[in-house]
């Protein structure tokens, strides 16, 4: 068959990426004035525009740790039960903060075994010990279990016993610093004028602050995390519970996103509550009006293969990029009669 034969939906050249070299043109700009921060939603920005997929079993809370530290962002997959997915957002949120605003705690009569078990899970290395009314009353710490042989003990006989070196509520980072230096402690309660425990600063988030500068971050201090759901009442339930742990962002994922069932989850999620939301995938500009009308924060463009890989997210929608997408997908739609 002659070229002149070739139907026109059929293109004549096909190009990989090894047929393509980006080519530079010259430049004034040294490397280190270079500036890579990029709006993730109306409201978030990254330092790195890198973000995870919204895939099976790609990002868990471990995942989204480094990628936050490194300036981008994690999105925790949907294929685990939610009360699972809320649970790693937890994890995320309390790895590191500028101040703790709901740590970790132990009772008294906890075991020394059970103290392991939290430990291990928020991969920590101490618990302060309040008692039922929420009056801080000791800190246990790994120097306390170091030389401890029968985890079956209670916290109340190994803890190191109040009165303890504590801060008070809205102490800045620099005082905790002086304080904690001068005590040669690594962990500062922080407590109100009647001993109730709110809050716990630690050396590593300053540690952590250090190591990664420009680690992504909210308002408190805390690494950004997102969170995958998919459509129906099922995804907007679960939507809730990762709002209650803590997510940053949630990401409304499916192969085919300019659907009603995206759109009315995105709407519902939006008028209760206050998160950001992502949605997709889509790769019309028809699409991406559709998800904006919706209530999106940020539009998932672009359908690869059998796999969502491929997908962008445009951030700061309004009505100049969706004209944009508009046009390109216009004319990157192939002419099938």
């Amino acid at each position: 068959m002659s070229t002149n034969d070739v139907p026109e939906k059929f293109a004549l050249l096909g190009l990989t990426f090894d047929d393509v070299l980006l080519v530079p043109a010259v430049s004034d700009l040294a490397p280190g004035e270079s500036d890579t921060t990029a709006r993730l939603t109306r409201n978030l920005s990254v330092s790195v525009p890198l973000l995870s997929a919204a895939m099976d079993t790609v990002t868990e809370a471990r995942m989204a740790i480094a990628m936050a530290r490194q300036g981008g962002a994690g999105v925790l997959h949907r294929n685990l039960p939610p009360e699972d997915q809320a649970a790693q957002v937890d994890m995320v949120k309390r790895s590191e903060s500028g101040m703790i605003t709901q740590p970790v705690t132990v009772g008294p009569n906890a075991t020394l075994a059970d103290v392991n078990t939290l430990c291990a899970k928020y991969r920590i290395s101490g618990l302060p010990v309040v008692d039922d009314a929420g009056l801080l009353i000791g800190i246990v710490t790994n120097r306390d279990l170091r030389f401890e042989t029968d985890y079956s003990r209670l916290v109340r006989d190994v803890m190191t016993k109040a009165p303890l070196v504590t801060g008070p509520v809205g102490i800045s980072g620099a005082e905790a610093m002086k304080l904690m230096g001068a005590h040669k402690i690594e962990k500062l309660p922080l407590v109100d004028s009647t001993g109730k425990l709110h809050g716990l600063i630690t050396v590593k988030d300053f540690t952590k602050t250090e190591q990664y500068p420009n680690a992504t971050k909210d308002a408190e201090g805390r690494l950004v995390v997102g969170a995958a759901v998919g459509v129906g009442d099922e995804a907007y339930r679960r939507a809730m519970q990762l709002v209650d742990a803590g997510v940053d962002f949630v990401v409304v994922d499916v192969a085919h996103g300019h659907s009603k069932g995206l759109c009315d989850t995105v709407a519902k999620i939006k008028a209760n509550s206050h998160v950001d939301v992502i949605g997709g995938n889509v790769v019309t500009g028809v699409g991406a009006r559709a998800l904006i009308e919706a209530g999106v924060d940020a539009v998932k463009v672009g359908v690869g293969p059998g796999s969502i890989c491929t997908t962008r997210v445009v951030a700061g929608v309004g009505m100049p990029q969706v004209t944009a997408i508009y046009e390109v997908a216009q004319v990157a739609q192939p002419k099938i009669k």
